[in-house]
Parts: structure tokens; sequence; C-alpha cells
């Protein structure tokens, strides 16, 4: 086998695996063990994963500071103890009588900046420890609130069936939003409690859907997007000049203003490093990927 191209693999996941089983599927397709991904998805989700292999493992962690889009459906009148179908059940109450108008401002008080309390089953360490990991152990576990920011949350249909309402929404939102936090707090605020049944997402930063490969068409054609093309894509890029490219493979600081993490590319459009600015005309290496 050749060796491994450093780049991203957009993965659209299926339900029933984990992301870390999506990295062992990937590690096997590339040949390498130097696969990793930007962002979980729960068993339960489907949709976009961002994986990255070889030296793009070391865009990860910045990727997972973009935004990201979900579609979902939310179900009124169920409360479980993972705020999503995966979880038992701990309480009923029926949201027959919610009105839809009643529903749609609900969500929209979720919109904007926003404190949040995570999810108790997140992948937040508490003390060292998986926030989901206590609770599997059998701890009570209490996060405190997180600012992050819903720029766009959309409210779809609503289906009644019986005691509870399911509604489906669209949300465009700040990377360590938690979907399921969304649906509690709405059917708290109701008065019926609320679960997601369904969440995919759709998008992480400028990666969507159309870009995806499921795990089968990955196993027929294993499609790498080379990593001078996913940083071009993530980040505002810089052409550099020869002098100022060499600058960057000795690590040293630019003459450049810059608004903020700004890939950078040789002449020969070579990825070569992310800068951020130090100072109105000083920028300096965040990440370099040439050795």
């Amino acid at each position: 086998m050749t060796a491994a191209v450093s780049g991203l693999v957009i993965v659209d996941k299926p339900a029933g695996v984990t992301s870390h089983d999506v990295v062992a599927r990937v590690r096997r397709l590339a040949g390498t063990r130097k696969v990793g991904h930007a962002g979980t998805l729960d068993p339960m989700a489907t949709g976009v994963l961002v994986l990255g292999v070889e030296r793009a493992t070391r865009l990860l962690g910045h990727l997972m500071l973009t935004e990201k889009s979900y579609s979902a459906t939310v179900r009124l009148g169920v409360s479980t103890t993972t705020d999503d179908a995966e979880g038992e059940v701990v309480e009923t109450r029926s949201a027959a009588a919610l009105d839809e108008e009643r529903v749609r401002s609900a969500f929209a008080t979720q919109v904007g900046d926003i404190l949040q309390v995570p999810t108790a089953v997140s992948a937040i360490k508490v003390d060292g420890k998986r926030a989901y990991q206590r609770v599997r152990d059998g701890e009570q576990v209490e996060l405190k609130a997180r600012p992050v920011t819903v720029h766009e949350l959309t409210v779809g249909e609503l289906r009644r069936e019986g005691d509870v309402v399911d509604v489906d929404i669209d949300v465009h939102c700040s990377s360590g939003t938690y979907i399921r936090a969304i649906a509690r707090d709405v059917g708290e605020a109701l008065g019926v409690g609320g679960h997601l049944t369904m969440l995919r997402r759709t998008a992480v930063g400028p990666y969507d859907l159309e870009v995806a490969k499921t795990l089968d068409e990955l196993g027929d054609e294993f499609a790498v997007l080379p990593l001078a093309e996913a940083a071009r894509a993530a980040f505002t890029p810089y052409d550099l000049s020869e002098e100022q490219a060499q600058d960057v493979r000795y690590g040293r600081k630019l003459k450049l203003a810059l608004d903020g993490l700004t890939a950078v590319f040789a002449p020969d459009g070579e990825f070569l490093a992310l800068y951020e600015p130090v100072s109105a005309t000083t920028a300096k290496a965040s990440a370099v990927f040439v050795g």
C-alpha cells in the first residue's frame, strides 16, 4: 500500500456507530493509524464527521472551533436521561394542548448568544473524567452553563401523535452547542419536557453533506481532500512571496496585517502554516505543517 495522503476525509456517518468506529474504519482504509476526528457525533446521530489523515490531524483542533449546522427532530412531552432517544424515559407529560405559536415562540428563545447547560452525558471532562462516564458509573453530574451562539434556528413541521408533538428544526450554531440541550430546555420551558429523536449534522464549517462520503462509498473509492485544498476552504487564505515562505519554514514571524487565523501558502500553492495576528502589522505561527 502506498503512503497515506495527508488531508481530510469527510464522512456521512450512519446511525448506530460511534465516531471512534468511523476512525477505526478510516485507519484501515487509509493504511495508517494517524487518523483523528474534529468533534464527535453520538451513535444515534448521522451526518458530517470530519476526519484528518496524517499531517491533517494537526488541523483538527482548529476546525473544532468552526460553526456547525444540524437538522433535528424534537419530541415534546417526553423527557429522557440523555435528552435523546437513546436514554431511558424519566417523565411523560401531555403536550397535546400546546398550540403551534407557543411552540415556535419557545424555540425562538434559543436563538442568539445564550447560556446553555450541556447535557450530563456529554464528553466534557469533570475533574479529569468524561461527564458521560460519570453518569454511567451512577454519579450525579451537574455541569455549569456555557456561552454558545445559535445563529439561526428554523422551526419546520409540527406533527401531533397522541400526547406528544414532534417538531422538525434546522440549526446553525457555534461549536460547543448541544442540540439535545435545546430540546431539553424548550421542553422544560413549555412545561412538558422534550428530547431528540433524530439528529443529522449537515455541515462542519465549509464541509457539508454534498462533499461527504458514506463508509461504503469510501470502501469502493477512498477519497481524501488534500491538505492544501482543505486549509484553503476552511480558513482565510494568504499567498506568500518566496521570501515570506522561507521565513515560515524557519518559524519566523511575518510582517502581515491579518484579521484572524489565516492559512498561508507558498508561491507554488503548498500549504505551509496557520498564522495568527500578534499586532496590527505582525503575525506568528499557530501551527506549522512543513518541516
